[in-house]
C-alpha cells in the first residue's frame, strides 16, 4: 500500500486512546495521579529499605533493588504525559517527542522482563544449591547481569526505533495523526502508518519472540528444578518455607509476561484495540505498581525492615 502526498515521516500523534471512555477525564486523572504516587513513594521506599538496612543485603534484594528503579522509570515514561493529556484538550505529542517515549518506555520494559528472568535464577540457587549462593550469586555477578540486561535491552529498542525512521504517516486536515492509545506503543504506531511494515511485524515476532523465549525458558528451567528440589525436602516445614520464597516472584512473572504476550504476540485480528489498552494499563501502571507491595506483603524480611524504620525511626546498619 502507497502512502499518499500528505503522508509524514514527521507528524504531530493525537493520542486518543481514552478520548473515547465514558468515565469523567477527572476521576481518570485522579486514578492514575494516586497509582503514579503510590508506585513511586512504594519503590522508592523499597530502594531504601535494601539501601540501608544491612539484613536486607542478599543477591535477592540487590536485583528486587534494581527491578523497583526499572518500574519507577517505566512508569515516569508513561503516567506523567497520560496525566498532562488528561487535562488538556489537545492530546498531542511531536513525532521526535513520541519516539523518545518509545525508546525509553522499550528500553524500561524490557530490562524489567530480563531482570524477571535473573531473579528467576536466583531462587534457583538459592534453593537448588544453597551451600554456594552467596559465592555464585554474589554482588558483582548481579551487576554483570543487570548490566548484560541493561544492553541487551537498550540494542533491541535500537532496532526497533530505527525499522519506525522510514515509516511515514497519513496525516489529517490539521497535520496530525490519531493514535487510539495513551502513548506512543507499538502496535498503534504501526496500524496507523501507511508504509509497508512486514519488516517491523517480522522483528516483533522473530527478534522480539526470541528475546521472549531465552528468560521465559530460563524462568520455566528454573521452575522446573526448583520443584524438583522441593519435592525431594524431607519436612513439609522446609517445602513450605522454600515455596514462600517463589511466590512473590511468581505472581510478577504471570502478571508482566502475562500482559506482554497479550499485547505483543497475538495477531492483530484476534484482539480489538480496546482490548489491547486495557492490558497495556495493566503493563505501564499496574504491574509497577504491584512490584514493591507483592514484595513487601509476602516478605517477612521487608516487613520487619519497615517496621524498624517506622517504628523506631531509624535502620541498623
Amino acid at each position: 500500500m502507497g502512502c499518499p502526498l500528505n503522508a509524514s515521516h514527521s507528524p504531530v500523534f493525537l493520542l486518543l486512546g481514552l478520548s473515547r471512555t465514558r468515565v469523567p477525564h477527572s476521576l481518570l486523572f485522579l486514578l492514575f495521579l494516586t497509582i503514579y504516587l503510590t508506585t513511586i513513594i512504594g519503590n522508592v521506599t523499597l530502594v531504601l529499605l535494601i539501601s540501608r538496612d544491612s539484613r536486607l543485603q542478599s543477591p535477592m534484594y540487590y536485583l528486587l533493588r534494581g527491578l523497583s528503579v526499572i518500574d519507577m522509570g517505566l512508569s515516569t515514561v508513561t503516567l506523567p504525559q497520560l496525566l498532562s493529556h488528561l487535562v488538556s484538550d489537545y492530546p498531542a505529542i511531536p513525532a521526535a517527542q513520541c519516539l523518545t517515549q518509545f525508546f525509553f518506555f522499550y528500553a524500561f520494559g524490557v530490562t524489567d522482563t530480563l531482570v524477571i528472568a535473573v531473579m528467576a535464577l536466583d531462587r534457583y540457587v538459592a534453593i537448588c544449591d544453597p551451600l554456594h549462593y552467596a559465592l555464585v550469586m554474589n554482588q558483582r555477578l548481579c551487576a554483570r547481569l543487570l548490566a548484560f540486561s541493561w544492553v541487551v535491552s537498550i540494542l533491541h529498542t535500537m532496532l526497533h526505533v530505527g525499522l519506525l525512521l522510514p515509516l511515514r504517516w497519513v496525516r489529517d486536515n490539521e497535520g496530525n495523526v490519531n493514535l487510539p492509545h495513551f502513548f506512543c506503543d507499538h502496535r498503534p504506531l504501526l496500524r496507523a502508518s501507511c508504509s509497508d511494515t512486514h519488516s517491523n511485524e517480522l522483528a516483533i515476532f522473530l527478534e522480539g519472540g526470541f528475546l521472549m523465549l531465552g528468560p521465559c525458558s530460563l524462568i520455566v528451567l528454573s521452575y522446573v528444578r526448583i520443584g524438583a528440589t522441593i519435592l525431594r525436602l524431607p519436612s513439609a516445614a522446609g517445602r513450605r518455607r522454600a515455596v514462600s520464597t517463589c511466590g512473590s516472584h511468581l505472581t510478577m512473572v504471570g502478571f508482566l509476561y502475562g500482559t506482554i504476550i497479550w499485547v505483543y504476540f497475538q495477531p492483530p485480528s484476534q484482539k480489538s484495540q480496546d482490548q489491547d489498552m486495557v492490558a497495556s494499563v495493566m503493563y505501564t501502571a499496574i504491574t509497577p505498581l504491584a512490584n514493591p507491595f507483592v514484595y513487601s506483603l509476602r516478605n517477612k524480611d521487608v516487613k520487619s525492615a519497615l517496621c524498624r524504620l517506622v517504628g523506631q525511626g531509624k535502620v541498623d546498619f
